[in-house]
């Protein structure tokens, strides 16, 4: 169980580095065939994390997110087909952020079906370290 947390966190960087590099049309077909090769519950985590980054720097040009950490205060509460974090966190420009945010997928765990997200605090430097957020 310990070597799958990081293999996740190489997934999710993966991905979110080609969601982030790639034209819009080339990163949804490389996105797509990289969440169909994941585990059913790795792939809902994923595109709800990939849902995150999408989300947060195309609501608030304030933001550019390249990061997300679903786990960092708190664990997710997981379903079939929804996460639900109270304890998430987020980075951006090199500065991370408290987040809350509930994803619904379909069963196939491609389409978000719903998604709330709120921004929370700017969490200070002198915690990354204890909560496992790094630059």
């Amino acid at each position: 169980m310990l070597l799958l947390a990081p293999m996740k966190k190489l997934s999710l960087m993966v991905l979110a580095s080609l969601a982030l590099v790639w034209p819009a049309k080339a990163m949804d077909n490389a996105l797509r065939a990289g969440l169909l090769k994941l585990d059913p519950q790795t792939r809902l985590e994923q595109r709800c994390d990939a849902e995150v980054l999408d989300r947060i720097s195309h609501d608030d040009r304030n933001y550019k997110a390249d990061r997300v950490v679903a786990y960092a205060f708190a664990t997710p509460q997981m379903s079939a087909d929804a996460i639900k974090s109270s304890g998430a966190a987020f980075r951006s420009k090199g500065q991370w952020y408290r987040l809350k945010f509930k994803c619904q997928t379909g069963p196939d765990h491609m389409q978000v079906l719903q998604f709330r997200y709120k921004i929370g605090d700017e969490i200070p430097e002198s915690d990354w370290a204890r909560y496992n957020l790094y630059d």
